[in-house]
C-alpha cells in the first residue's frame, strides 16, 4: 500500500482500495475569509453546533485588510461564526495565509486526514498528510458531523533525480505540470520521491506538493524527509515516535509512473493562458512585463523572499514594472525584516504587502488591467486571473521574478 492508501485506511478501520467510496474522519478541517459564508449559511442549515471546535481551523487571507464592502461583511459573519462556536483555531488578524500558517502554528502533521474550502489545501502533503481541497457546501457538512466522503484515488508515482544547481522547486514542479498536463493526474494521488525529492528544505517541498492540483491530483503527498520531521516536532511540541508516519511500501503498484532528472533543464516558465504551457525561460526571454508578484502560498516563503533579495540588492525596479511582494505570513515577514530582506526590497522601488493572497486571485493589491502581463510566483495564470480578462500570467520562481522586474522583461538571474 502507499501513503494514501494506508491513512485513508487508518481513518475508516479496514483496507481500502483504489476506487472505493469510503466516509472517514477528519482531523482537521479548514476554510478562509472567501470560503466559510457560504460553508456557514450552509452549515446553519443543517446543524446548530460544529462537530468539534478545536478540528477546525479559519483564516482570514485573500482579502486582508477587507477591501470592498463585501469583503467586510463577509469577515464579519465568519468572525460571529467563530465566536458562536468557540473555535480555537482562528487566525484573523494578518497572521498569513491559510496553507503557511496552519503549518506554522502546529496543526499539520504526518498521517492527518486534513480538508480545507481551498483547492490548494493539498500543500499538506509535504508532511505526509492527506490533504486535500474540496467546495463551501462539502466544508459545511464536515463543519457539522466531522466526516466526509472520498473515492479512494489511484496513485501515480513521480521520481524526480538530478541536482538542483541554479534551479528552485519552483522549476522542478512547473516542469513535471509541463509534462503530465493540467488533466494528467485528475482525482489521483501525486507521490513525489527520488533523491531530489528527499533532499529539498520543507518550503520547497511545499511549493511542489501545493502545485499538485494544477495537473488535477487529488492529493499531493511526500514521505517526510528528516528536516520535514524536525519541523513538525519543533512546531507541534511532540516527539518523532509520537507521529503518525507513513511510508509507501516497496511492492506498491501504482497507476503510472513517472521519471524526470532535473540536471538538464534551465528555469521553467507557465506561460498563458494555462498552467501545463510551461516553456524552457530561453524560450521567453525578453518578453516585455508591467507586473511582478512575489509572494503566495505557493513561493512566499523565507527562501523565496531571500532568493528575490539576492538578486534586487544594489538594483532598482525598472519604472515601468510594479514589484509587489507579500509575505506568506506574519513569522516569515518578522524574520525577513530581521535578515534585512525588507529593507533591501523597499529600497530596491518595490511595493511590500502584508502577508495574504491578494493579487494571486486578482482580489486585492496587485490587480491587471487591459494588455498589461505579470510575472508571478503564484500558482495560476489562467485567463483574467489577475485581473482583467485581456491580462497575461505568467509563472516563475523568485529569481526570476526579481530579474525581470529590473529588467523590465523577463530574463534569466545569472545575467544580473
Amino acid at each position: 500500500m502507499n501513503i494514501t492508501e494506508k491513512i485513508l485506511s487508518e481513518k475508516v478501520g479496514y483496507q481500502v482500495s483504489p476506487g472505493e467510496i469510503i466516509e472517514a474522519d477528519v482531523d482537521l478541517a479548514m476554510s478562509h475569509d472567501g470560503t466559510s459564508p457560504p460553508a456557514i449559511k450552509t452549515f446553519e442549515k443543517v446543524a446548530d453546533k460544529v462537530w468539534d471546535s478545536e478540528k477546525i481551523a479559519i483564516v482570514f487571507d485573500h482579502n486582508v485588510p477587507a477591501n470592498t464592502i463585501g469583503s467586510a461583511e463577509f469577515q464579519k459573519v465568519t468572525r460571529d461564526f467563530i465566536k458562536k462556536h468557540g473555535i480555537t483555531h482562528h487566525y484573523i488578524n494578518g497572521e498569513g495565509i491559510c496553507h503557511q500558517v496552519l503549518p506554522e502554528k502546529g496543526l499539520v502533521e504526518p498521517g492527518k486526514l486534513i480538508v480545507g474550502a481551498d483547492s490548494h489545501t493539498c500543500t499538506y502533503g509535504a508532511f505526509g498528510a492527506f490533504s486535500t481541497g474540496m467546495g463551501a457546501t462539502d466544508i459545511a457538512m464536515v463543519y457539522a458531523t466531522g466526516k466526509t466522503w472520498f473515492m479512494v484515488p489511484e496513485s501515480i508515482k513521480i521520481n524526480v533525480e538530478g541536482k538542483l544547481n541554479n534551479l528552485t522547486s519552483k522549476d522542478i514542479v512547473l516542469n513535471i505540470i509541463g509534462e503530465i498536463g493540467i488533466a494528467g493526474a485528475t482525482y489521483k494521488t501525486a507521490e513525489f520521491c527520488g533523491e531530489t525529492i528527499d533532499k529539498l528544505d520543507v518550503a520547497s517541498r511545499m511549493t511542489i506538493t501545493n502545485m499538485a492540483i494544477e495537473m488535477g491530483a487529488k492529493n499531493g503527498i511526500m514521505e517526510p524527509n528528516k528536516e520535514t520531521l524536525e519541523y513538525v516536532t519543533k512546531r507541534t511540541g511532540k516527539k518523532e515516535n509520537e507521529l503518525n508516519i507513513k511510508r509507501s511500501d516497496k511492492d506498491t503498484e501504482y497507476y503510472k509512473e513517472y521519471y524526470f532528472n532535473i540536471d538538464e533543464i534551465e528555469e521553467q516558465i507557465s506561460c498563458p493562458h494555462d498552467v501545463d504551457n510551461v516553456k524552457s525561460i530561453s524560450a521567453v526571454e525578453g518578453t516585455s512585463i508591467d507586473q511582478g508578484v512575489i509572494g503566495s502560498c505557493t513561493n512566499g516563503r523565507l527562501i523565496d523572499l531571500k532568493q528575490a533579495a539576492d538578486i534586487l540588492k544594489g538594483h532598482k525596479v525598472h519604472e515601468d514594472v510594479r514589484l509587489i511582494i507579500l509575505p506568506a505570513s506574519r513569522e516569515i515577514y518578522l524574520q525577513a525584516i530581521e535578515k534585512g530582506y525588507i529593507e533591501t526590497f523597499v529600497e530596491s522601488g518595490a511595493i511590500v504587502c502584508n502577508p495574504g493572497c491578494g493579487p494571486c486571485l486578482g482580489a486585492h493589491m496587485g490587480v491587471l488591467s487591459e494588455g498589461e502581463t505579470s510575472i508571478s510566483t503564484t500558482n495560476r495564470n489562467f485567463k483574467g486571473r489577475m485581473g482583467d480578462s485581456n491580462s497575461s500570467v505568467y509563472l516563475a520562481n523568485s529569481k526570476v521574478v526579481a530579474a525581470s522586474a529590473i529588467k523590465g522583461y523577463i530574463e534569466k538571474p545569472e545575467n544580473i
